[in-house]
């Protein structure tokens, strides 16, 4: 160790002074050349991308960080499929998305706050002319053209009537200054993650003309209409998902189409399927409609696959019997063909499929790129004339926008070179192994540092996606990278749980989230890399957020092999975190066999808190003091109980921030950078 470090203090005196730089500002130009925390402010990704209706351009969000207000601003840019003239479009410090070409071309409908409040704007694409057609308290979603183009559909809240009881206060003296009233709460839902405890309201249709007017609510009940709309080729008639029964509430698997006539509102329900009907697409002949479904099973992980009935609900077949994978996504192109995304092996895909069923096909495409932080299964696609634009993104490079038009599959857009194309990035390796726990073959990815060396030794970093039922893949992640430039080796696998391997591998943690298995995937893993030869066994680190969080906090409580461990955003006692926060509704009935009343036991095992006895390992525990999803006091538990045992640990408070820790990016850089600190306080001497 010291020669080495000797080694490298006399290149940097030499590379001093044949550059004439002082030794600080050689440092410096070392750290230039490698990612670093402040690079995360200068990143860019394209998002939403949208092929107008004669396959000729493409209209897309480009996204990128704002160091002044710490938020990611969205813009819109339009470019030829060939990526010529590449341009701005609406750009400026306010923000812009959710671009939807009229029928005909001619125009495009997006929002945007540049007013303030986000509403809904029309431009006029042969002058360049643009309007604000709306003036809506709660916003637009779902932002749909209708297909004759005079008017827009989309979603809105709608507030509901606030409970309350039949109370009588005294008067307030003229002048008194007392504390604020009250607030009721009598919904099974009344809290979400990033919005805290909200006021009732209910989602619904509205339709605005094309060139600006009032929006008219075409919905009606206490029931949310959400999810993508699309319109019956007269224009006539909105077909959406919903639930539009009494339970709503409690029912958290079920979903059904209906249709709403845009005139006198009426509502009809064309399917009444056990489990959940979504994403309605008529055809363009609007004789079928395209959906997805998935079954209203009660457990962790369901398949959501394709299907198509007739416009009136009848024939339904299924089209994706044989693909092991839930969709997402759906379009026709002309009547015959649908298109639609799933994502297999950690990687997002297209297909297509005729709508017999037939000549099922996945495209040359791979989706990716649009999450900044850790290299979680990203991406979008759209579909117009048979031209398919995408994002597309490297281990070394967020989004861009890609297109395939025939066999002509190119990159139009160039967001990063910038930044990135002159840094030494680390580099991605695939890496394959069995389970100790039962042989299961799992998948992962390794980074080796910038100027890696296979015949030294390097300290390794295991880190854990969370979900448990989502993937990571292949793709950019700005932490670790952060933490490969620090000099680790980055390790994450797609462990028994894991989507996009099958319904199978997904359920081999129905009932066992977190548990021996799951960690043995883990640690097959971290040995499988130790035999590789260029890592250090005794320099080991552990970290995770969410999911990731309960395995890291459940890990240290079955091993002592790691020298530190950074826990984000943990569960660390089930019964506690099930009847506090957000997910109850959905987490209970789905992942547990019953009420943690009646199943103590089991809700105990599954709870890193059950193991803390067991704890030597040094702890870093980072949670969003607004954290709805896994609230604060988990971590404050775990926190506490590890200061009862002595061990060393420390707790890091994120203020206002919900359970993304990493949303702004000041707080990325925040997590990471924290979670590096504390390694480098544990790293070998």
């Amino acid at each position: 160790m010291t020669k080495s470090y000797h080694t490298f203090g006399l290149a940097l005196m030499m590379a001093t002074s044949s550059l004439g730089l002082t030794t600080a500002q050689a440092h410096d130009h070392v750290k230039s050349n490698t990612f670093q925390s402040e690079d995360v402010f200068n990143l860019e990704y394209g998002a939403d991308p949208r092929v107008s209706p004669d396959g000729k351009q493409v209209v897309y969000v480009r996204r990128s960080n704002d160091i002044m207000t710490d938020s990611t601003r969205s813009n819109l840019w339009i470019a030829n499929v060939d990526g010529s003239n590449n341009r701005p479009l609406e750009s400026g410090a306010f923000n812009a998305s959710n671009p939807r070409w009229s029928p005909d071309g001619s125009r495009i409908a997006f929002t945007s706050n540049k007013e303030g409040r986000t509403q809904i704007y029309v431009r006029w694409m042969d002058t360049g002319q643009t309007a604000m057609i709306s003036s809506m308290q709660q916003g637009a979603g779902s932002l749909t053209w209708s297909p004759d183009g005079k008017s827009l559909a989309f979603t809105s809240a709608v507030p509901a009537k606030k409970p309350g009881l039949n109370v009588k206060m005294p008067k307030k003296p003229a002048g008194a200054k007392w504390s604020p009233p009250v607030k009721y709460v009598d919904k099974a839902r009344y809290q979400a993650d990033g919005r805290g405890i909200f006021d009732p309201f209910y989602t619904h249709i509205f339709v605005i003309p094309a060139d600006g007017g009032t929006p008219r609510q075409v919905t009606s009940g206490d029931f949310h209409h959400r999810g993508s709309l699309s319109f019956t080729p007269d224009s006539q008639k909105i077909l959406f998902s919903a639930y539009r029964k009494d339970d709503w509430e409690y029912a958290t698997r079920e979903s059904d189409i209906f249709s709403v006539d845009v005139m006198s509102g009426n509502i009809e329900q064309i399917t009444n399927m056990p489990g959940t009907e979504s994403s309605p697409k008529v055809s363009p002949d609007g004789k079928k409609i395209a959906y997805i479904h998935g079954s209203n099973d009660k457990l962790a992980y369901v398949t959501r696959g394709l299907y198509v009935m007739d416009i009136d609900g009848s024939d339904s077949e299924f089209l994706t019997p044989d693909l092991d994978r839930s969709v997402g996504n759906v379009l026709w192109n002309g009547n015959n063909t649908i298109y639609f995304g799933y994502t297999n092996r950690g990687v997002g895909r297209v297909a297509r499929v005729d709508a017999d069923g037939d000549d099922l096909e996945t495209l040359d495409i791979a989706l990716g790129g649009t999450s900044l932080g850790r290299p979680y299964s990203s991406g979008t696609y759209h579909m117009a004339n048979g031209v398919v634009s995408y994002t597309v993104g490297t281990p070394q490079k967020p989004a861009d926008i890609a297109v395939l038009s025939g066999r002509n599959n190119r990159v139009i857009t160039d967001l990063n070179s910038d930044v990135l194309g002159h840094k030494k990035m680390a580099e991605l390796h695939e890496i394959n192994y069995t389970s100790s726990f039962d042989g299961t073959p799992i998948q992962g990815w390794y980074l080796t540092p910038p100027d890696f060396d296979p015949s030294k030794k390097y300290p390794l970093i295991l880190e854990i996606h969370g979900g448990p039922h989502s993937s990571y893949g292949p793709h950019f992640s700005a932490e670790m990278q952060r933490m490969a430039a620090e000099g680790y080796v980055v390790f994450y696998d797609n462990h028994r749980g894991s989507t996009s391997y099958g319904k199978e591998f997904a359920l081999k943690l129905q009932y066992k989230y977190s548990s021996e298995e799951d960690y043995a995937d883990h640690d097959s893993g971290v040995n499988a890399m130790i035999d590789k030869g260029f890592i250090d066994p005794e320099h080991l680190y552990i970290t995770g957020g969410s999911a990731g969080g309960i395995a890291s906090a459940y890990a240290i409580g079955l091993t002592d092999r790691y020298r530190a461990a950074a826990v984000a955003k943990p569960v660390i006692n089930w019964v506690s975190k099930v009847l506090t926060a957000d997910s109850y509704l959905g987490q209970i009935p789905n992942q547990f066999p019953g009420m943690p009343w009646d199943h103590l036991e089991h809700y105990w095992k599954r709870s890193p808190i059950s193991l803390v006895g067991n704890v030597v390992t040094p702890t870093l525990l980072i949670t969003g003091e607004a954290d709805r999803r896994t609230p604060m006091s988990e971590t404050e538990q775990f926190y506490q109980a590890l200061k009862l045992k002595r061990v060393d640990t420390m707790m890091v408070r994120v203020p206002g921030s919900p359970h993304g820790i990493a949303g702004r990016p000041s707080r990325l850089i925040a997590k990471v950078e924290n979670i590096l600190a504390w390694f480098k306080k544990y790293s070998k001497e």
